[in-house]
């Protein structure tokens, strides 16, 4: 089957001499007729060389560069992509290790795979699409899969109900590509969680967050902990290991509070020094002055595009204010955002703000980021999305 062409107005090519994965609709001069979304389209330049390769999609980002070759996207292209991927998360230590199942294997643009994400959970990989034309080769993807990770996978659960562009009308499910599993336990750095690939938000746990629950661990030590947010009570579990002298969890989900308690009892049956609570983020900060020593501060996205960046931050700085307004005197301050179009200078600034607005003295002990298995293709800064704080509170 011939590939169907996209033209790029004059000079549009510029970017994608520089490798970046996309080609936005505004830059297009023409298309073929009949080009559908999802479909595989070759892009040419004004003067109809050859530049790209990719994934055809109706909306902003029109383009997902797929290779700035001229190749096949064939089963071997999936192959070696996915295989480049595993061989990069063994090298770093992240795959093939005996206290340690759970990683991200496949992170879209950072992987050269715009669109599609892909989390190992013990035996299940879960399979999620961002982009129609992953969507349509989740198969022949489920395929090159299981022949790259052999034994170590048994299970490909697909989650793509809610991260598809609704208007392409695609009518998807959620369920299992390949094999079916009900044990939903997986290990990391020596401790357990059950994973909600069914129902829980992203691939059904944060993956993300691995290395900067690690550094809260070694601070946790004879501290009172507060983790807002909690979703699965990573971090609770975490400082439990750390030898935190109590734990409390919070989070407006009851959902996310039964799953942390679930995650709890799974690593310290019957210790005490743990309590989730149900309950609205300022409204629990209100009513809890100077309780705690270690605060972790991880909301959701506050936004999804860039419309949604001012009050974002406003909302930033409001929930520092609260924090710093609430943590003890030398206490140690975990804050964190995970929205894509918030810079690392918009975060600072807004934490700075608080800090100042709190008048408490803030010194930065660290500054986090997402971990190597998420890694940011160096021609995609984009894909800088999470960044955090860890800051010591006079």
């Amino acid at each position: 089957m011939t590939t169907k062409t996209i033209q790029l107005k004059r000079g549009k090519e510029e970017s994608l001499k520089r490798f970046h994965p996309w080609i936005f609709s505004g830059a297009i001069l023409r298309m073929d007729d009949g080009i559908e979304e999802g479909e595989l389209v070759k892009v040419v330049t004004f003067h109809r060389e050859f530049i790209a390769i990719g994934h055809y999609q109706i909306g902003s980002i029109a383009v997902r560069i797929l290779s700035f070759s001229d190749i096949t996207i064939d089963q071997e292209f999936w192959k070696s992509r996915l295989k480049a991927a595993l061989n990069m998360r063994i090298a770093i230590g992240i795959a093939d290790n005996p206290t340690n199942n759970t990683y991200r294997l496949v992170h879209g643009e950072g992987d050269m795979l715009p669109g599609l994400i892909i989390d190992c959970y013990g035996k299940t990989a879960v399979m999620q699409a961002h982009s129609v034309g992953m969507h349509v080769e989740r198969l022949s993807i489920c395929e090159a899969l299981r022949s790259v990770m052999g034994s170590r996978i048994e299970h490909v659960f697909y989650k793509s109900e809610t991260t598809l562009p609704f208007k392409a009308e695609l009518g998807q499910q959620d369920g299992f590509l390949y094999g079916d599993s009900d044990d939903n336990v997986a290990i990391e750095n020596g401790l357990k969680f059950h994973v909600d690939w069914l129902k829980g938000q992203k691939t059904g746990f944060f993956v993300d967050q691995r290395e900067n629950r690690t550094l809260l661990e070694k601070y946790a030590q004879n501290r009172s902990v507060l983790n807002m947010f909690c979703y699965t009570g990573g971090f609770s579990v975490y400082a439990m290991r750390g030898g935190a002298k109590l734990v409390h969890s919070v989070d407006s989900s009851a959902k996310a509070v039964e799953l942390t308690n679930a995650n709890i009892k799974l690593n310290f049956p019957s210790d005490a020094r743990h309590a989730a609570f149900c309950d609205d983020a300022f409204k629990y900060l209100n009513a809890h002055d100077a309780q705690y020593d270690l605060v972790v501060l991880d909301p959701p996205a506050f936004a999804k595009h860039r419309a949604a960046l001012r009050n974002a931050l406003k909302g930033y700085t409001r929930l520092n204010v609260k924090g710093f307004e609430r943590i003890k005197p030398g206490g140690i301050l975990f804050t964190f955002s995970c929205s894509q179009v918030v810079t690392k200078e918009n975060f600072r600034n807004a934490v700075f703000t608080a800090a100042a607005q709190s008048k408490r003295k803030v010194r930065i002990l660290h500054q986090l980021h997402q971990p190597a298995d998420h890694p940011i293709n160096i021609y995609h800064p984009e894909g800088e999305y999470l960044k955090g704080l860890v800051l010591y509170v006079e």
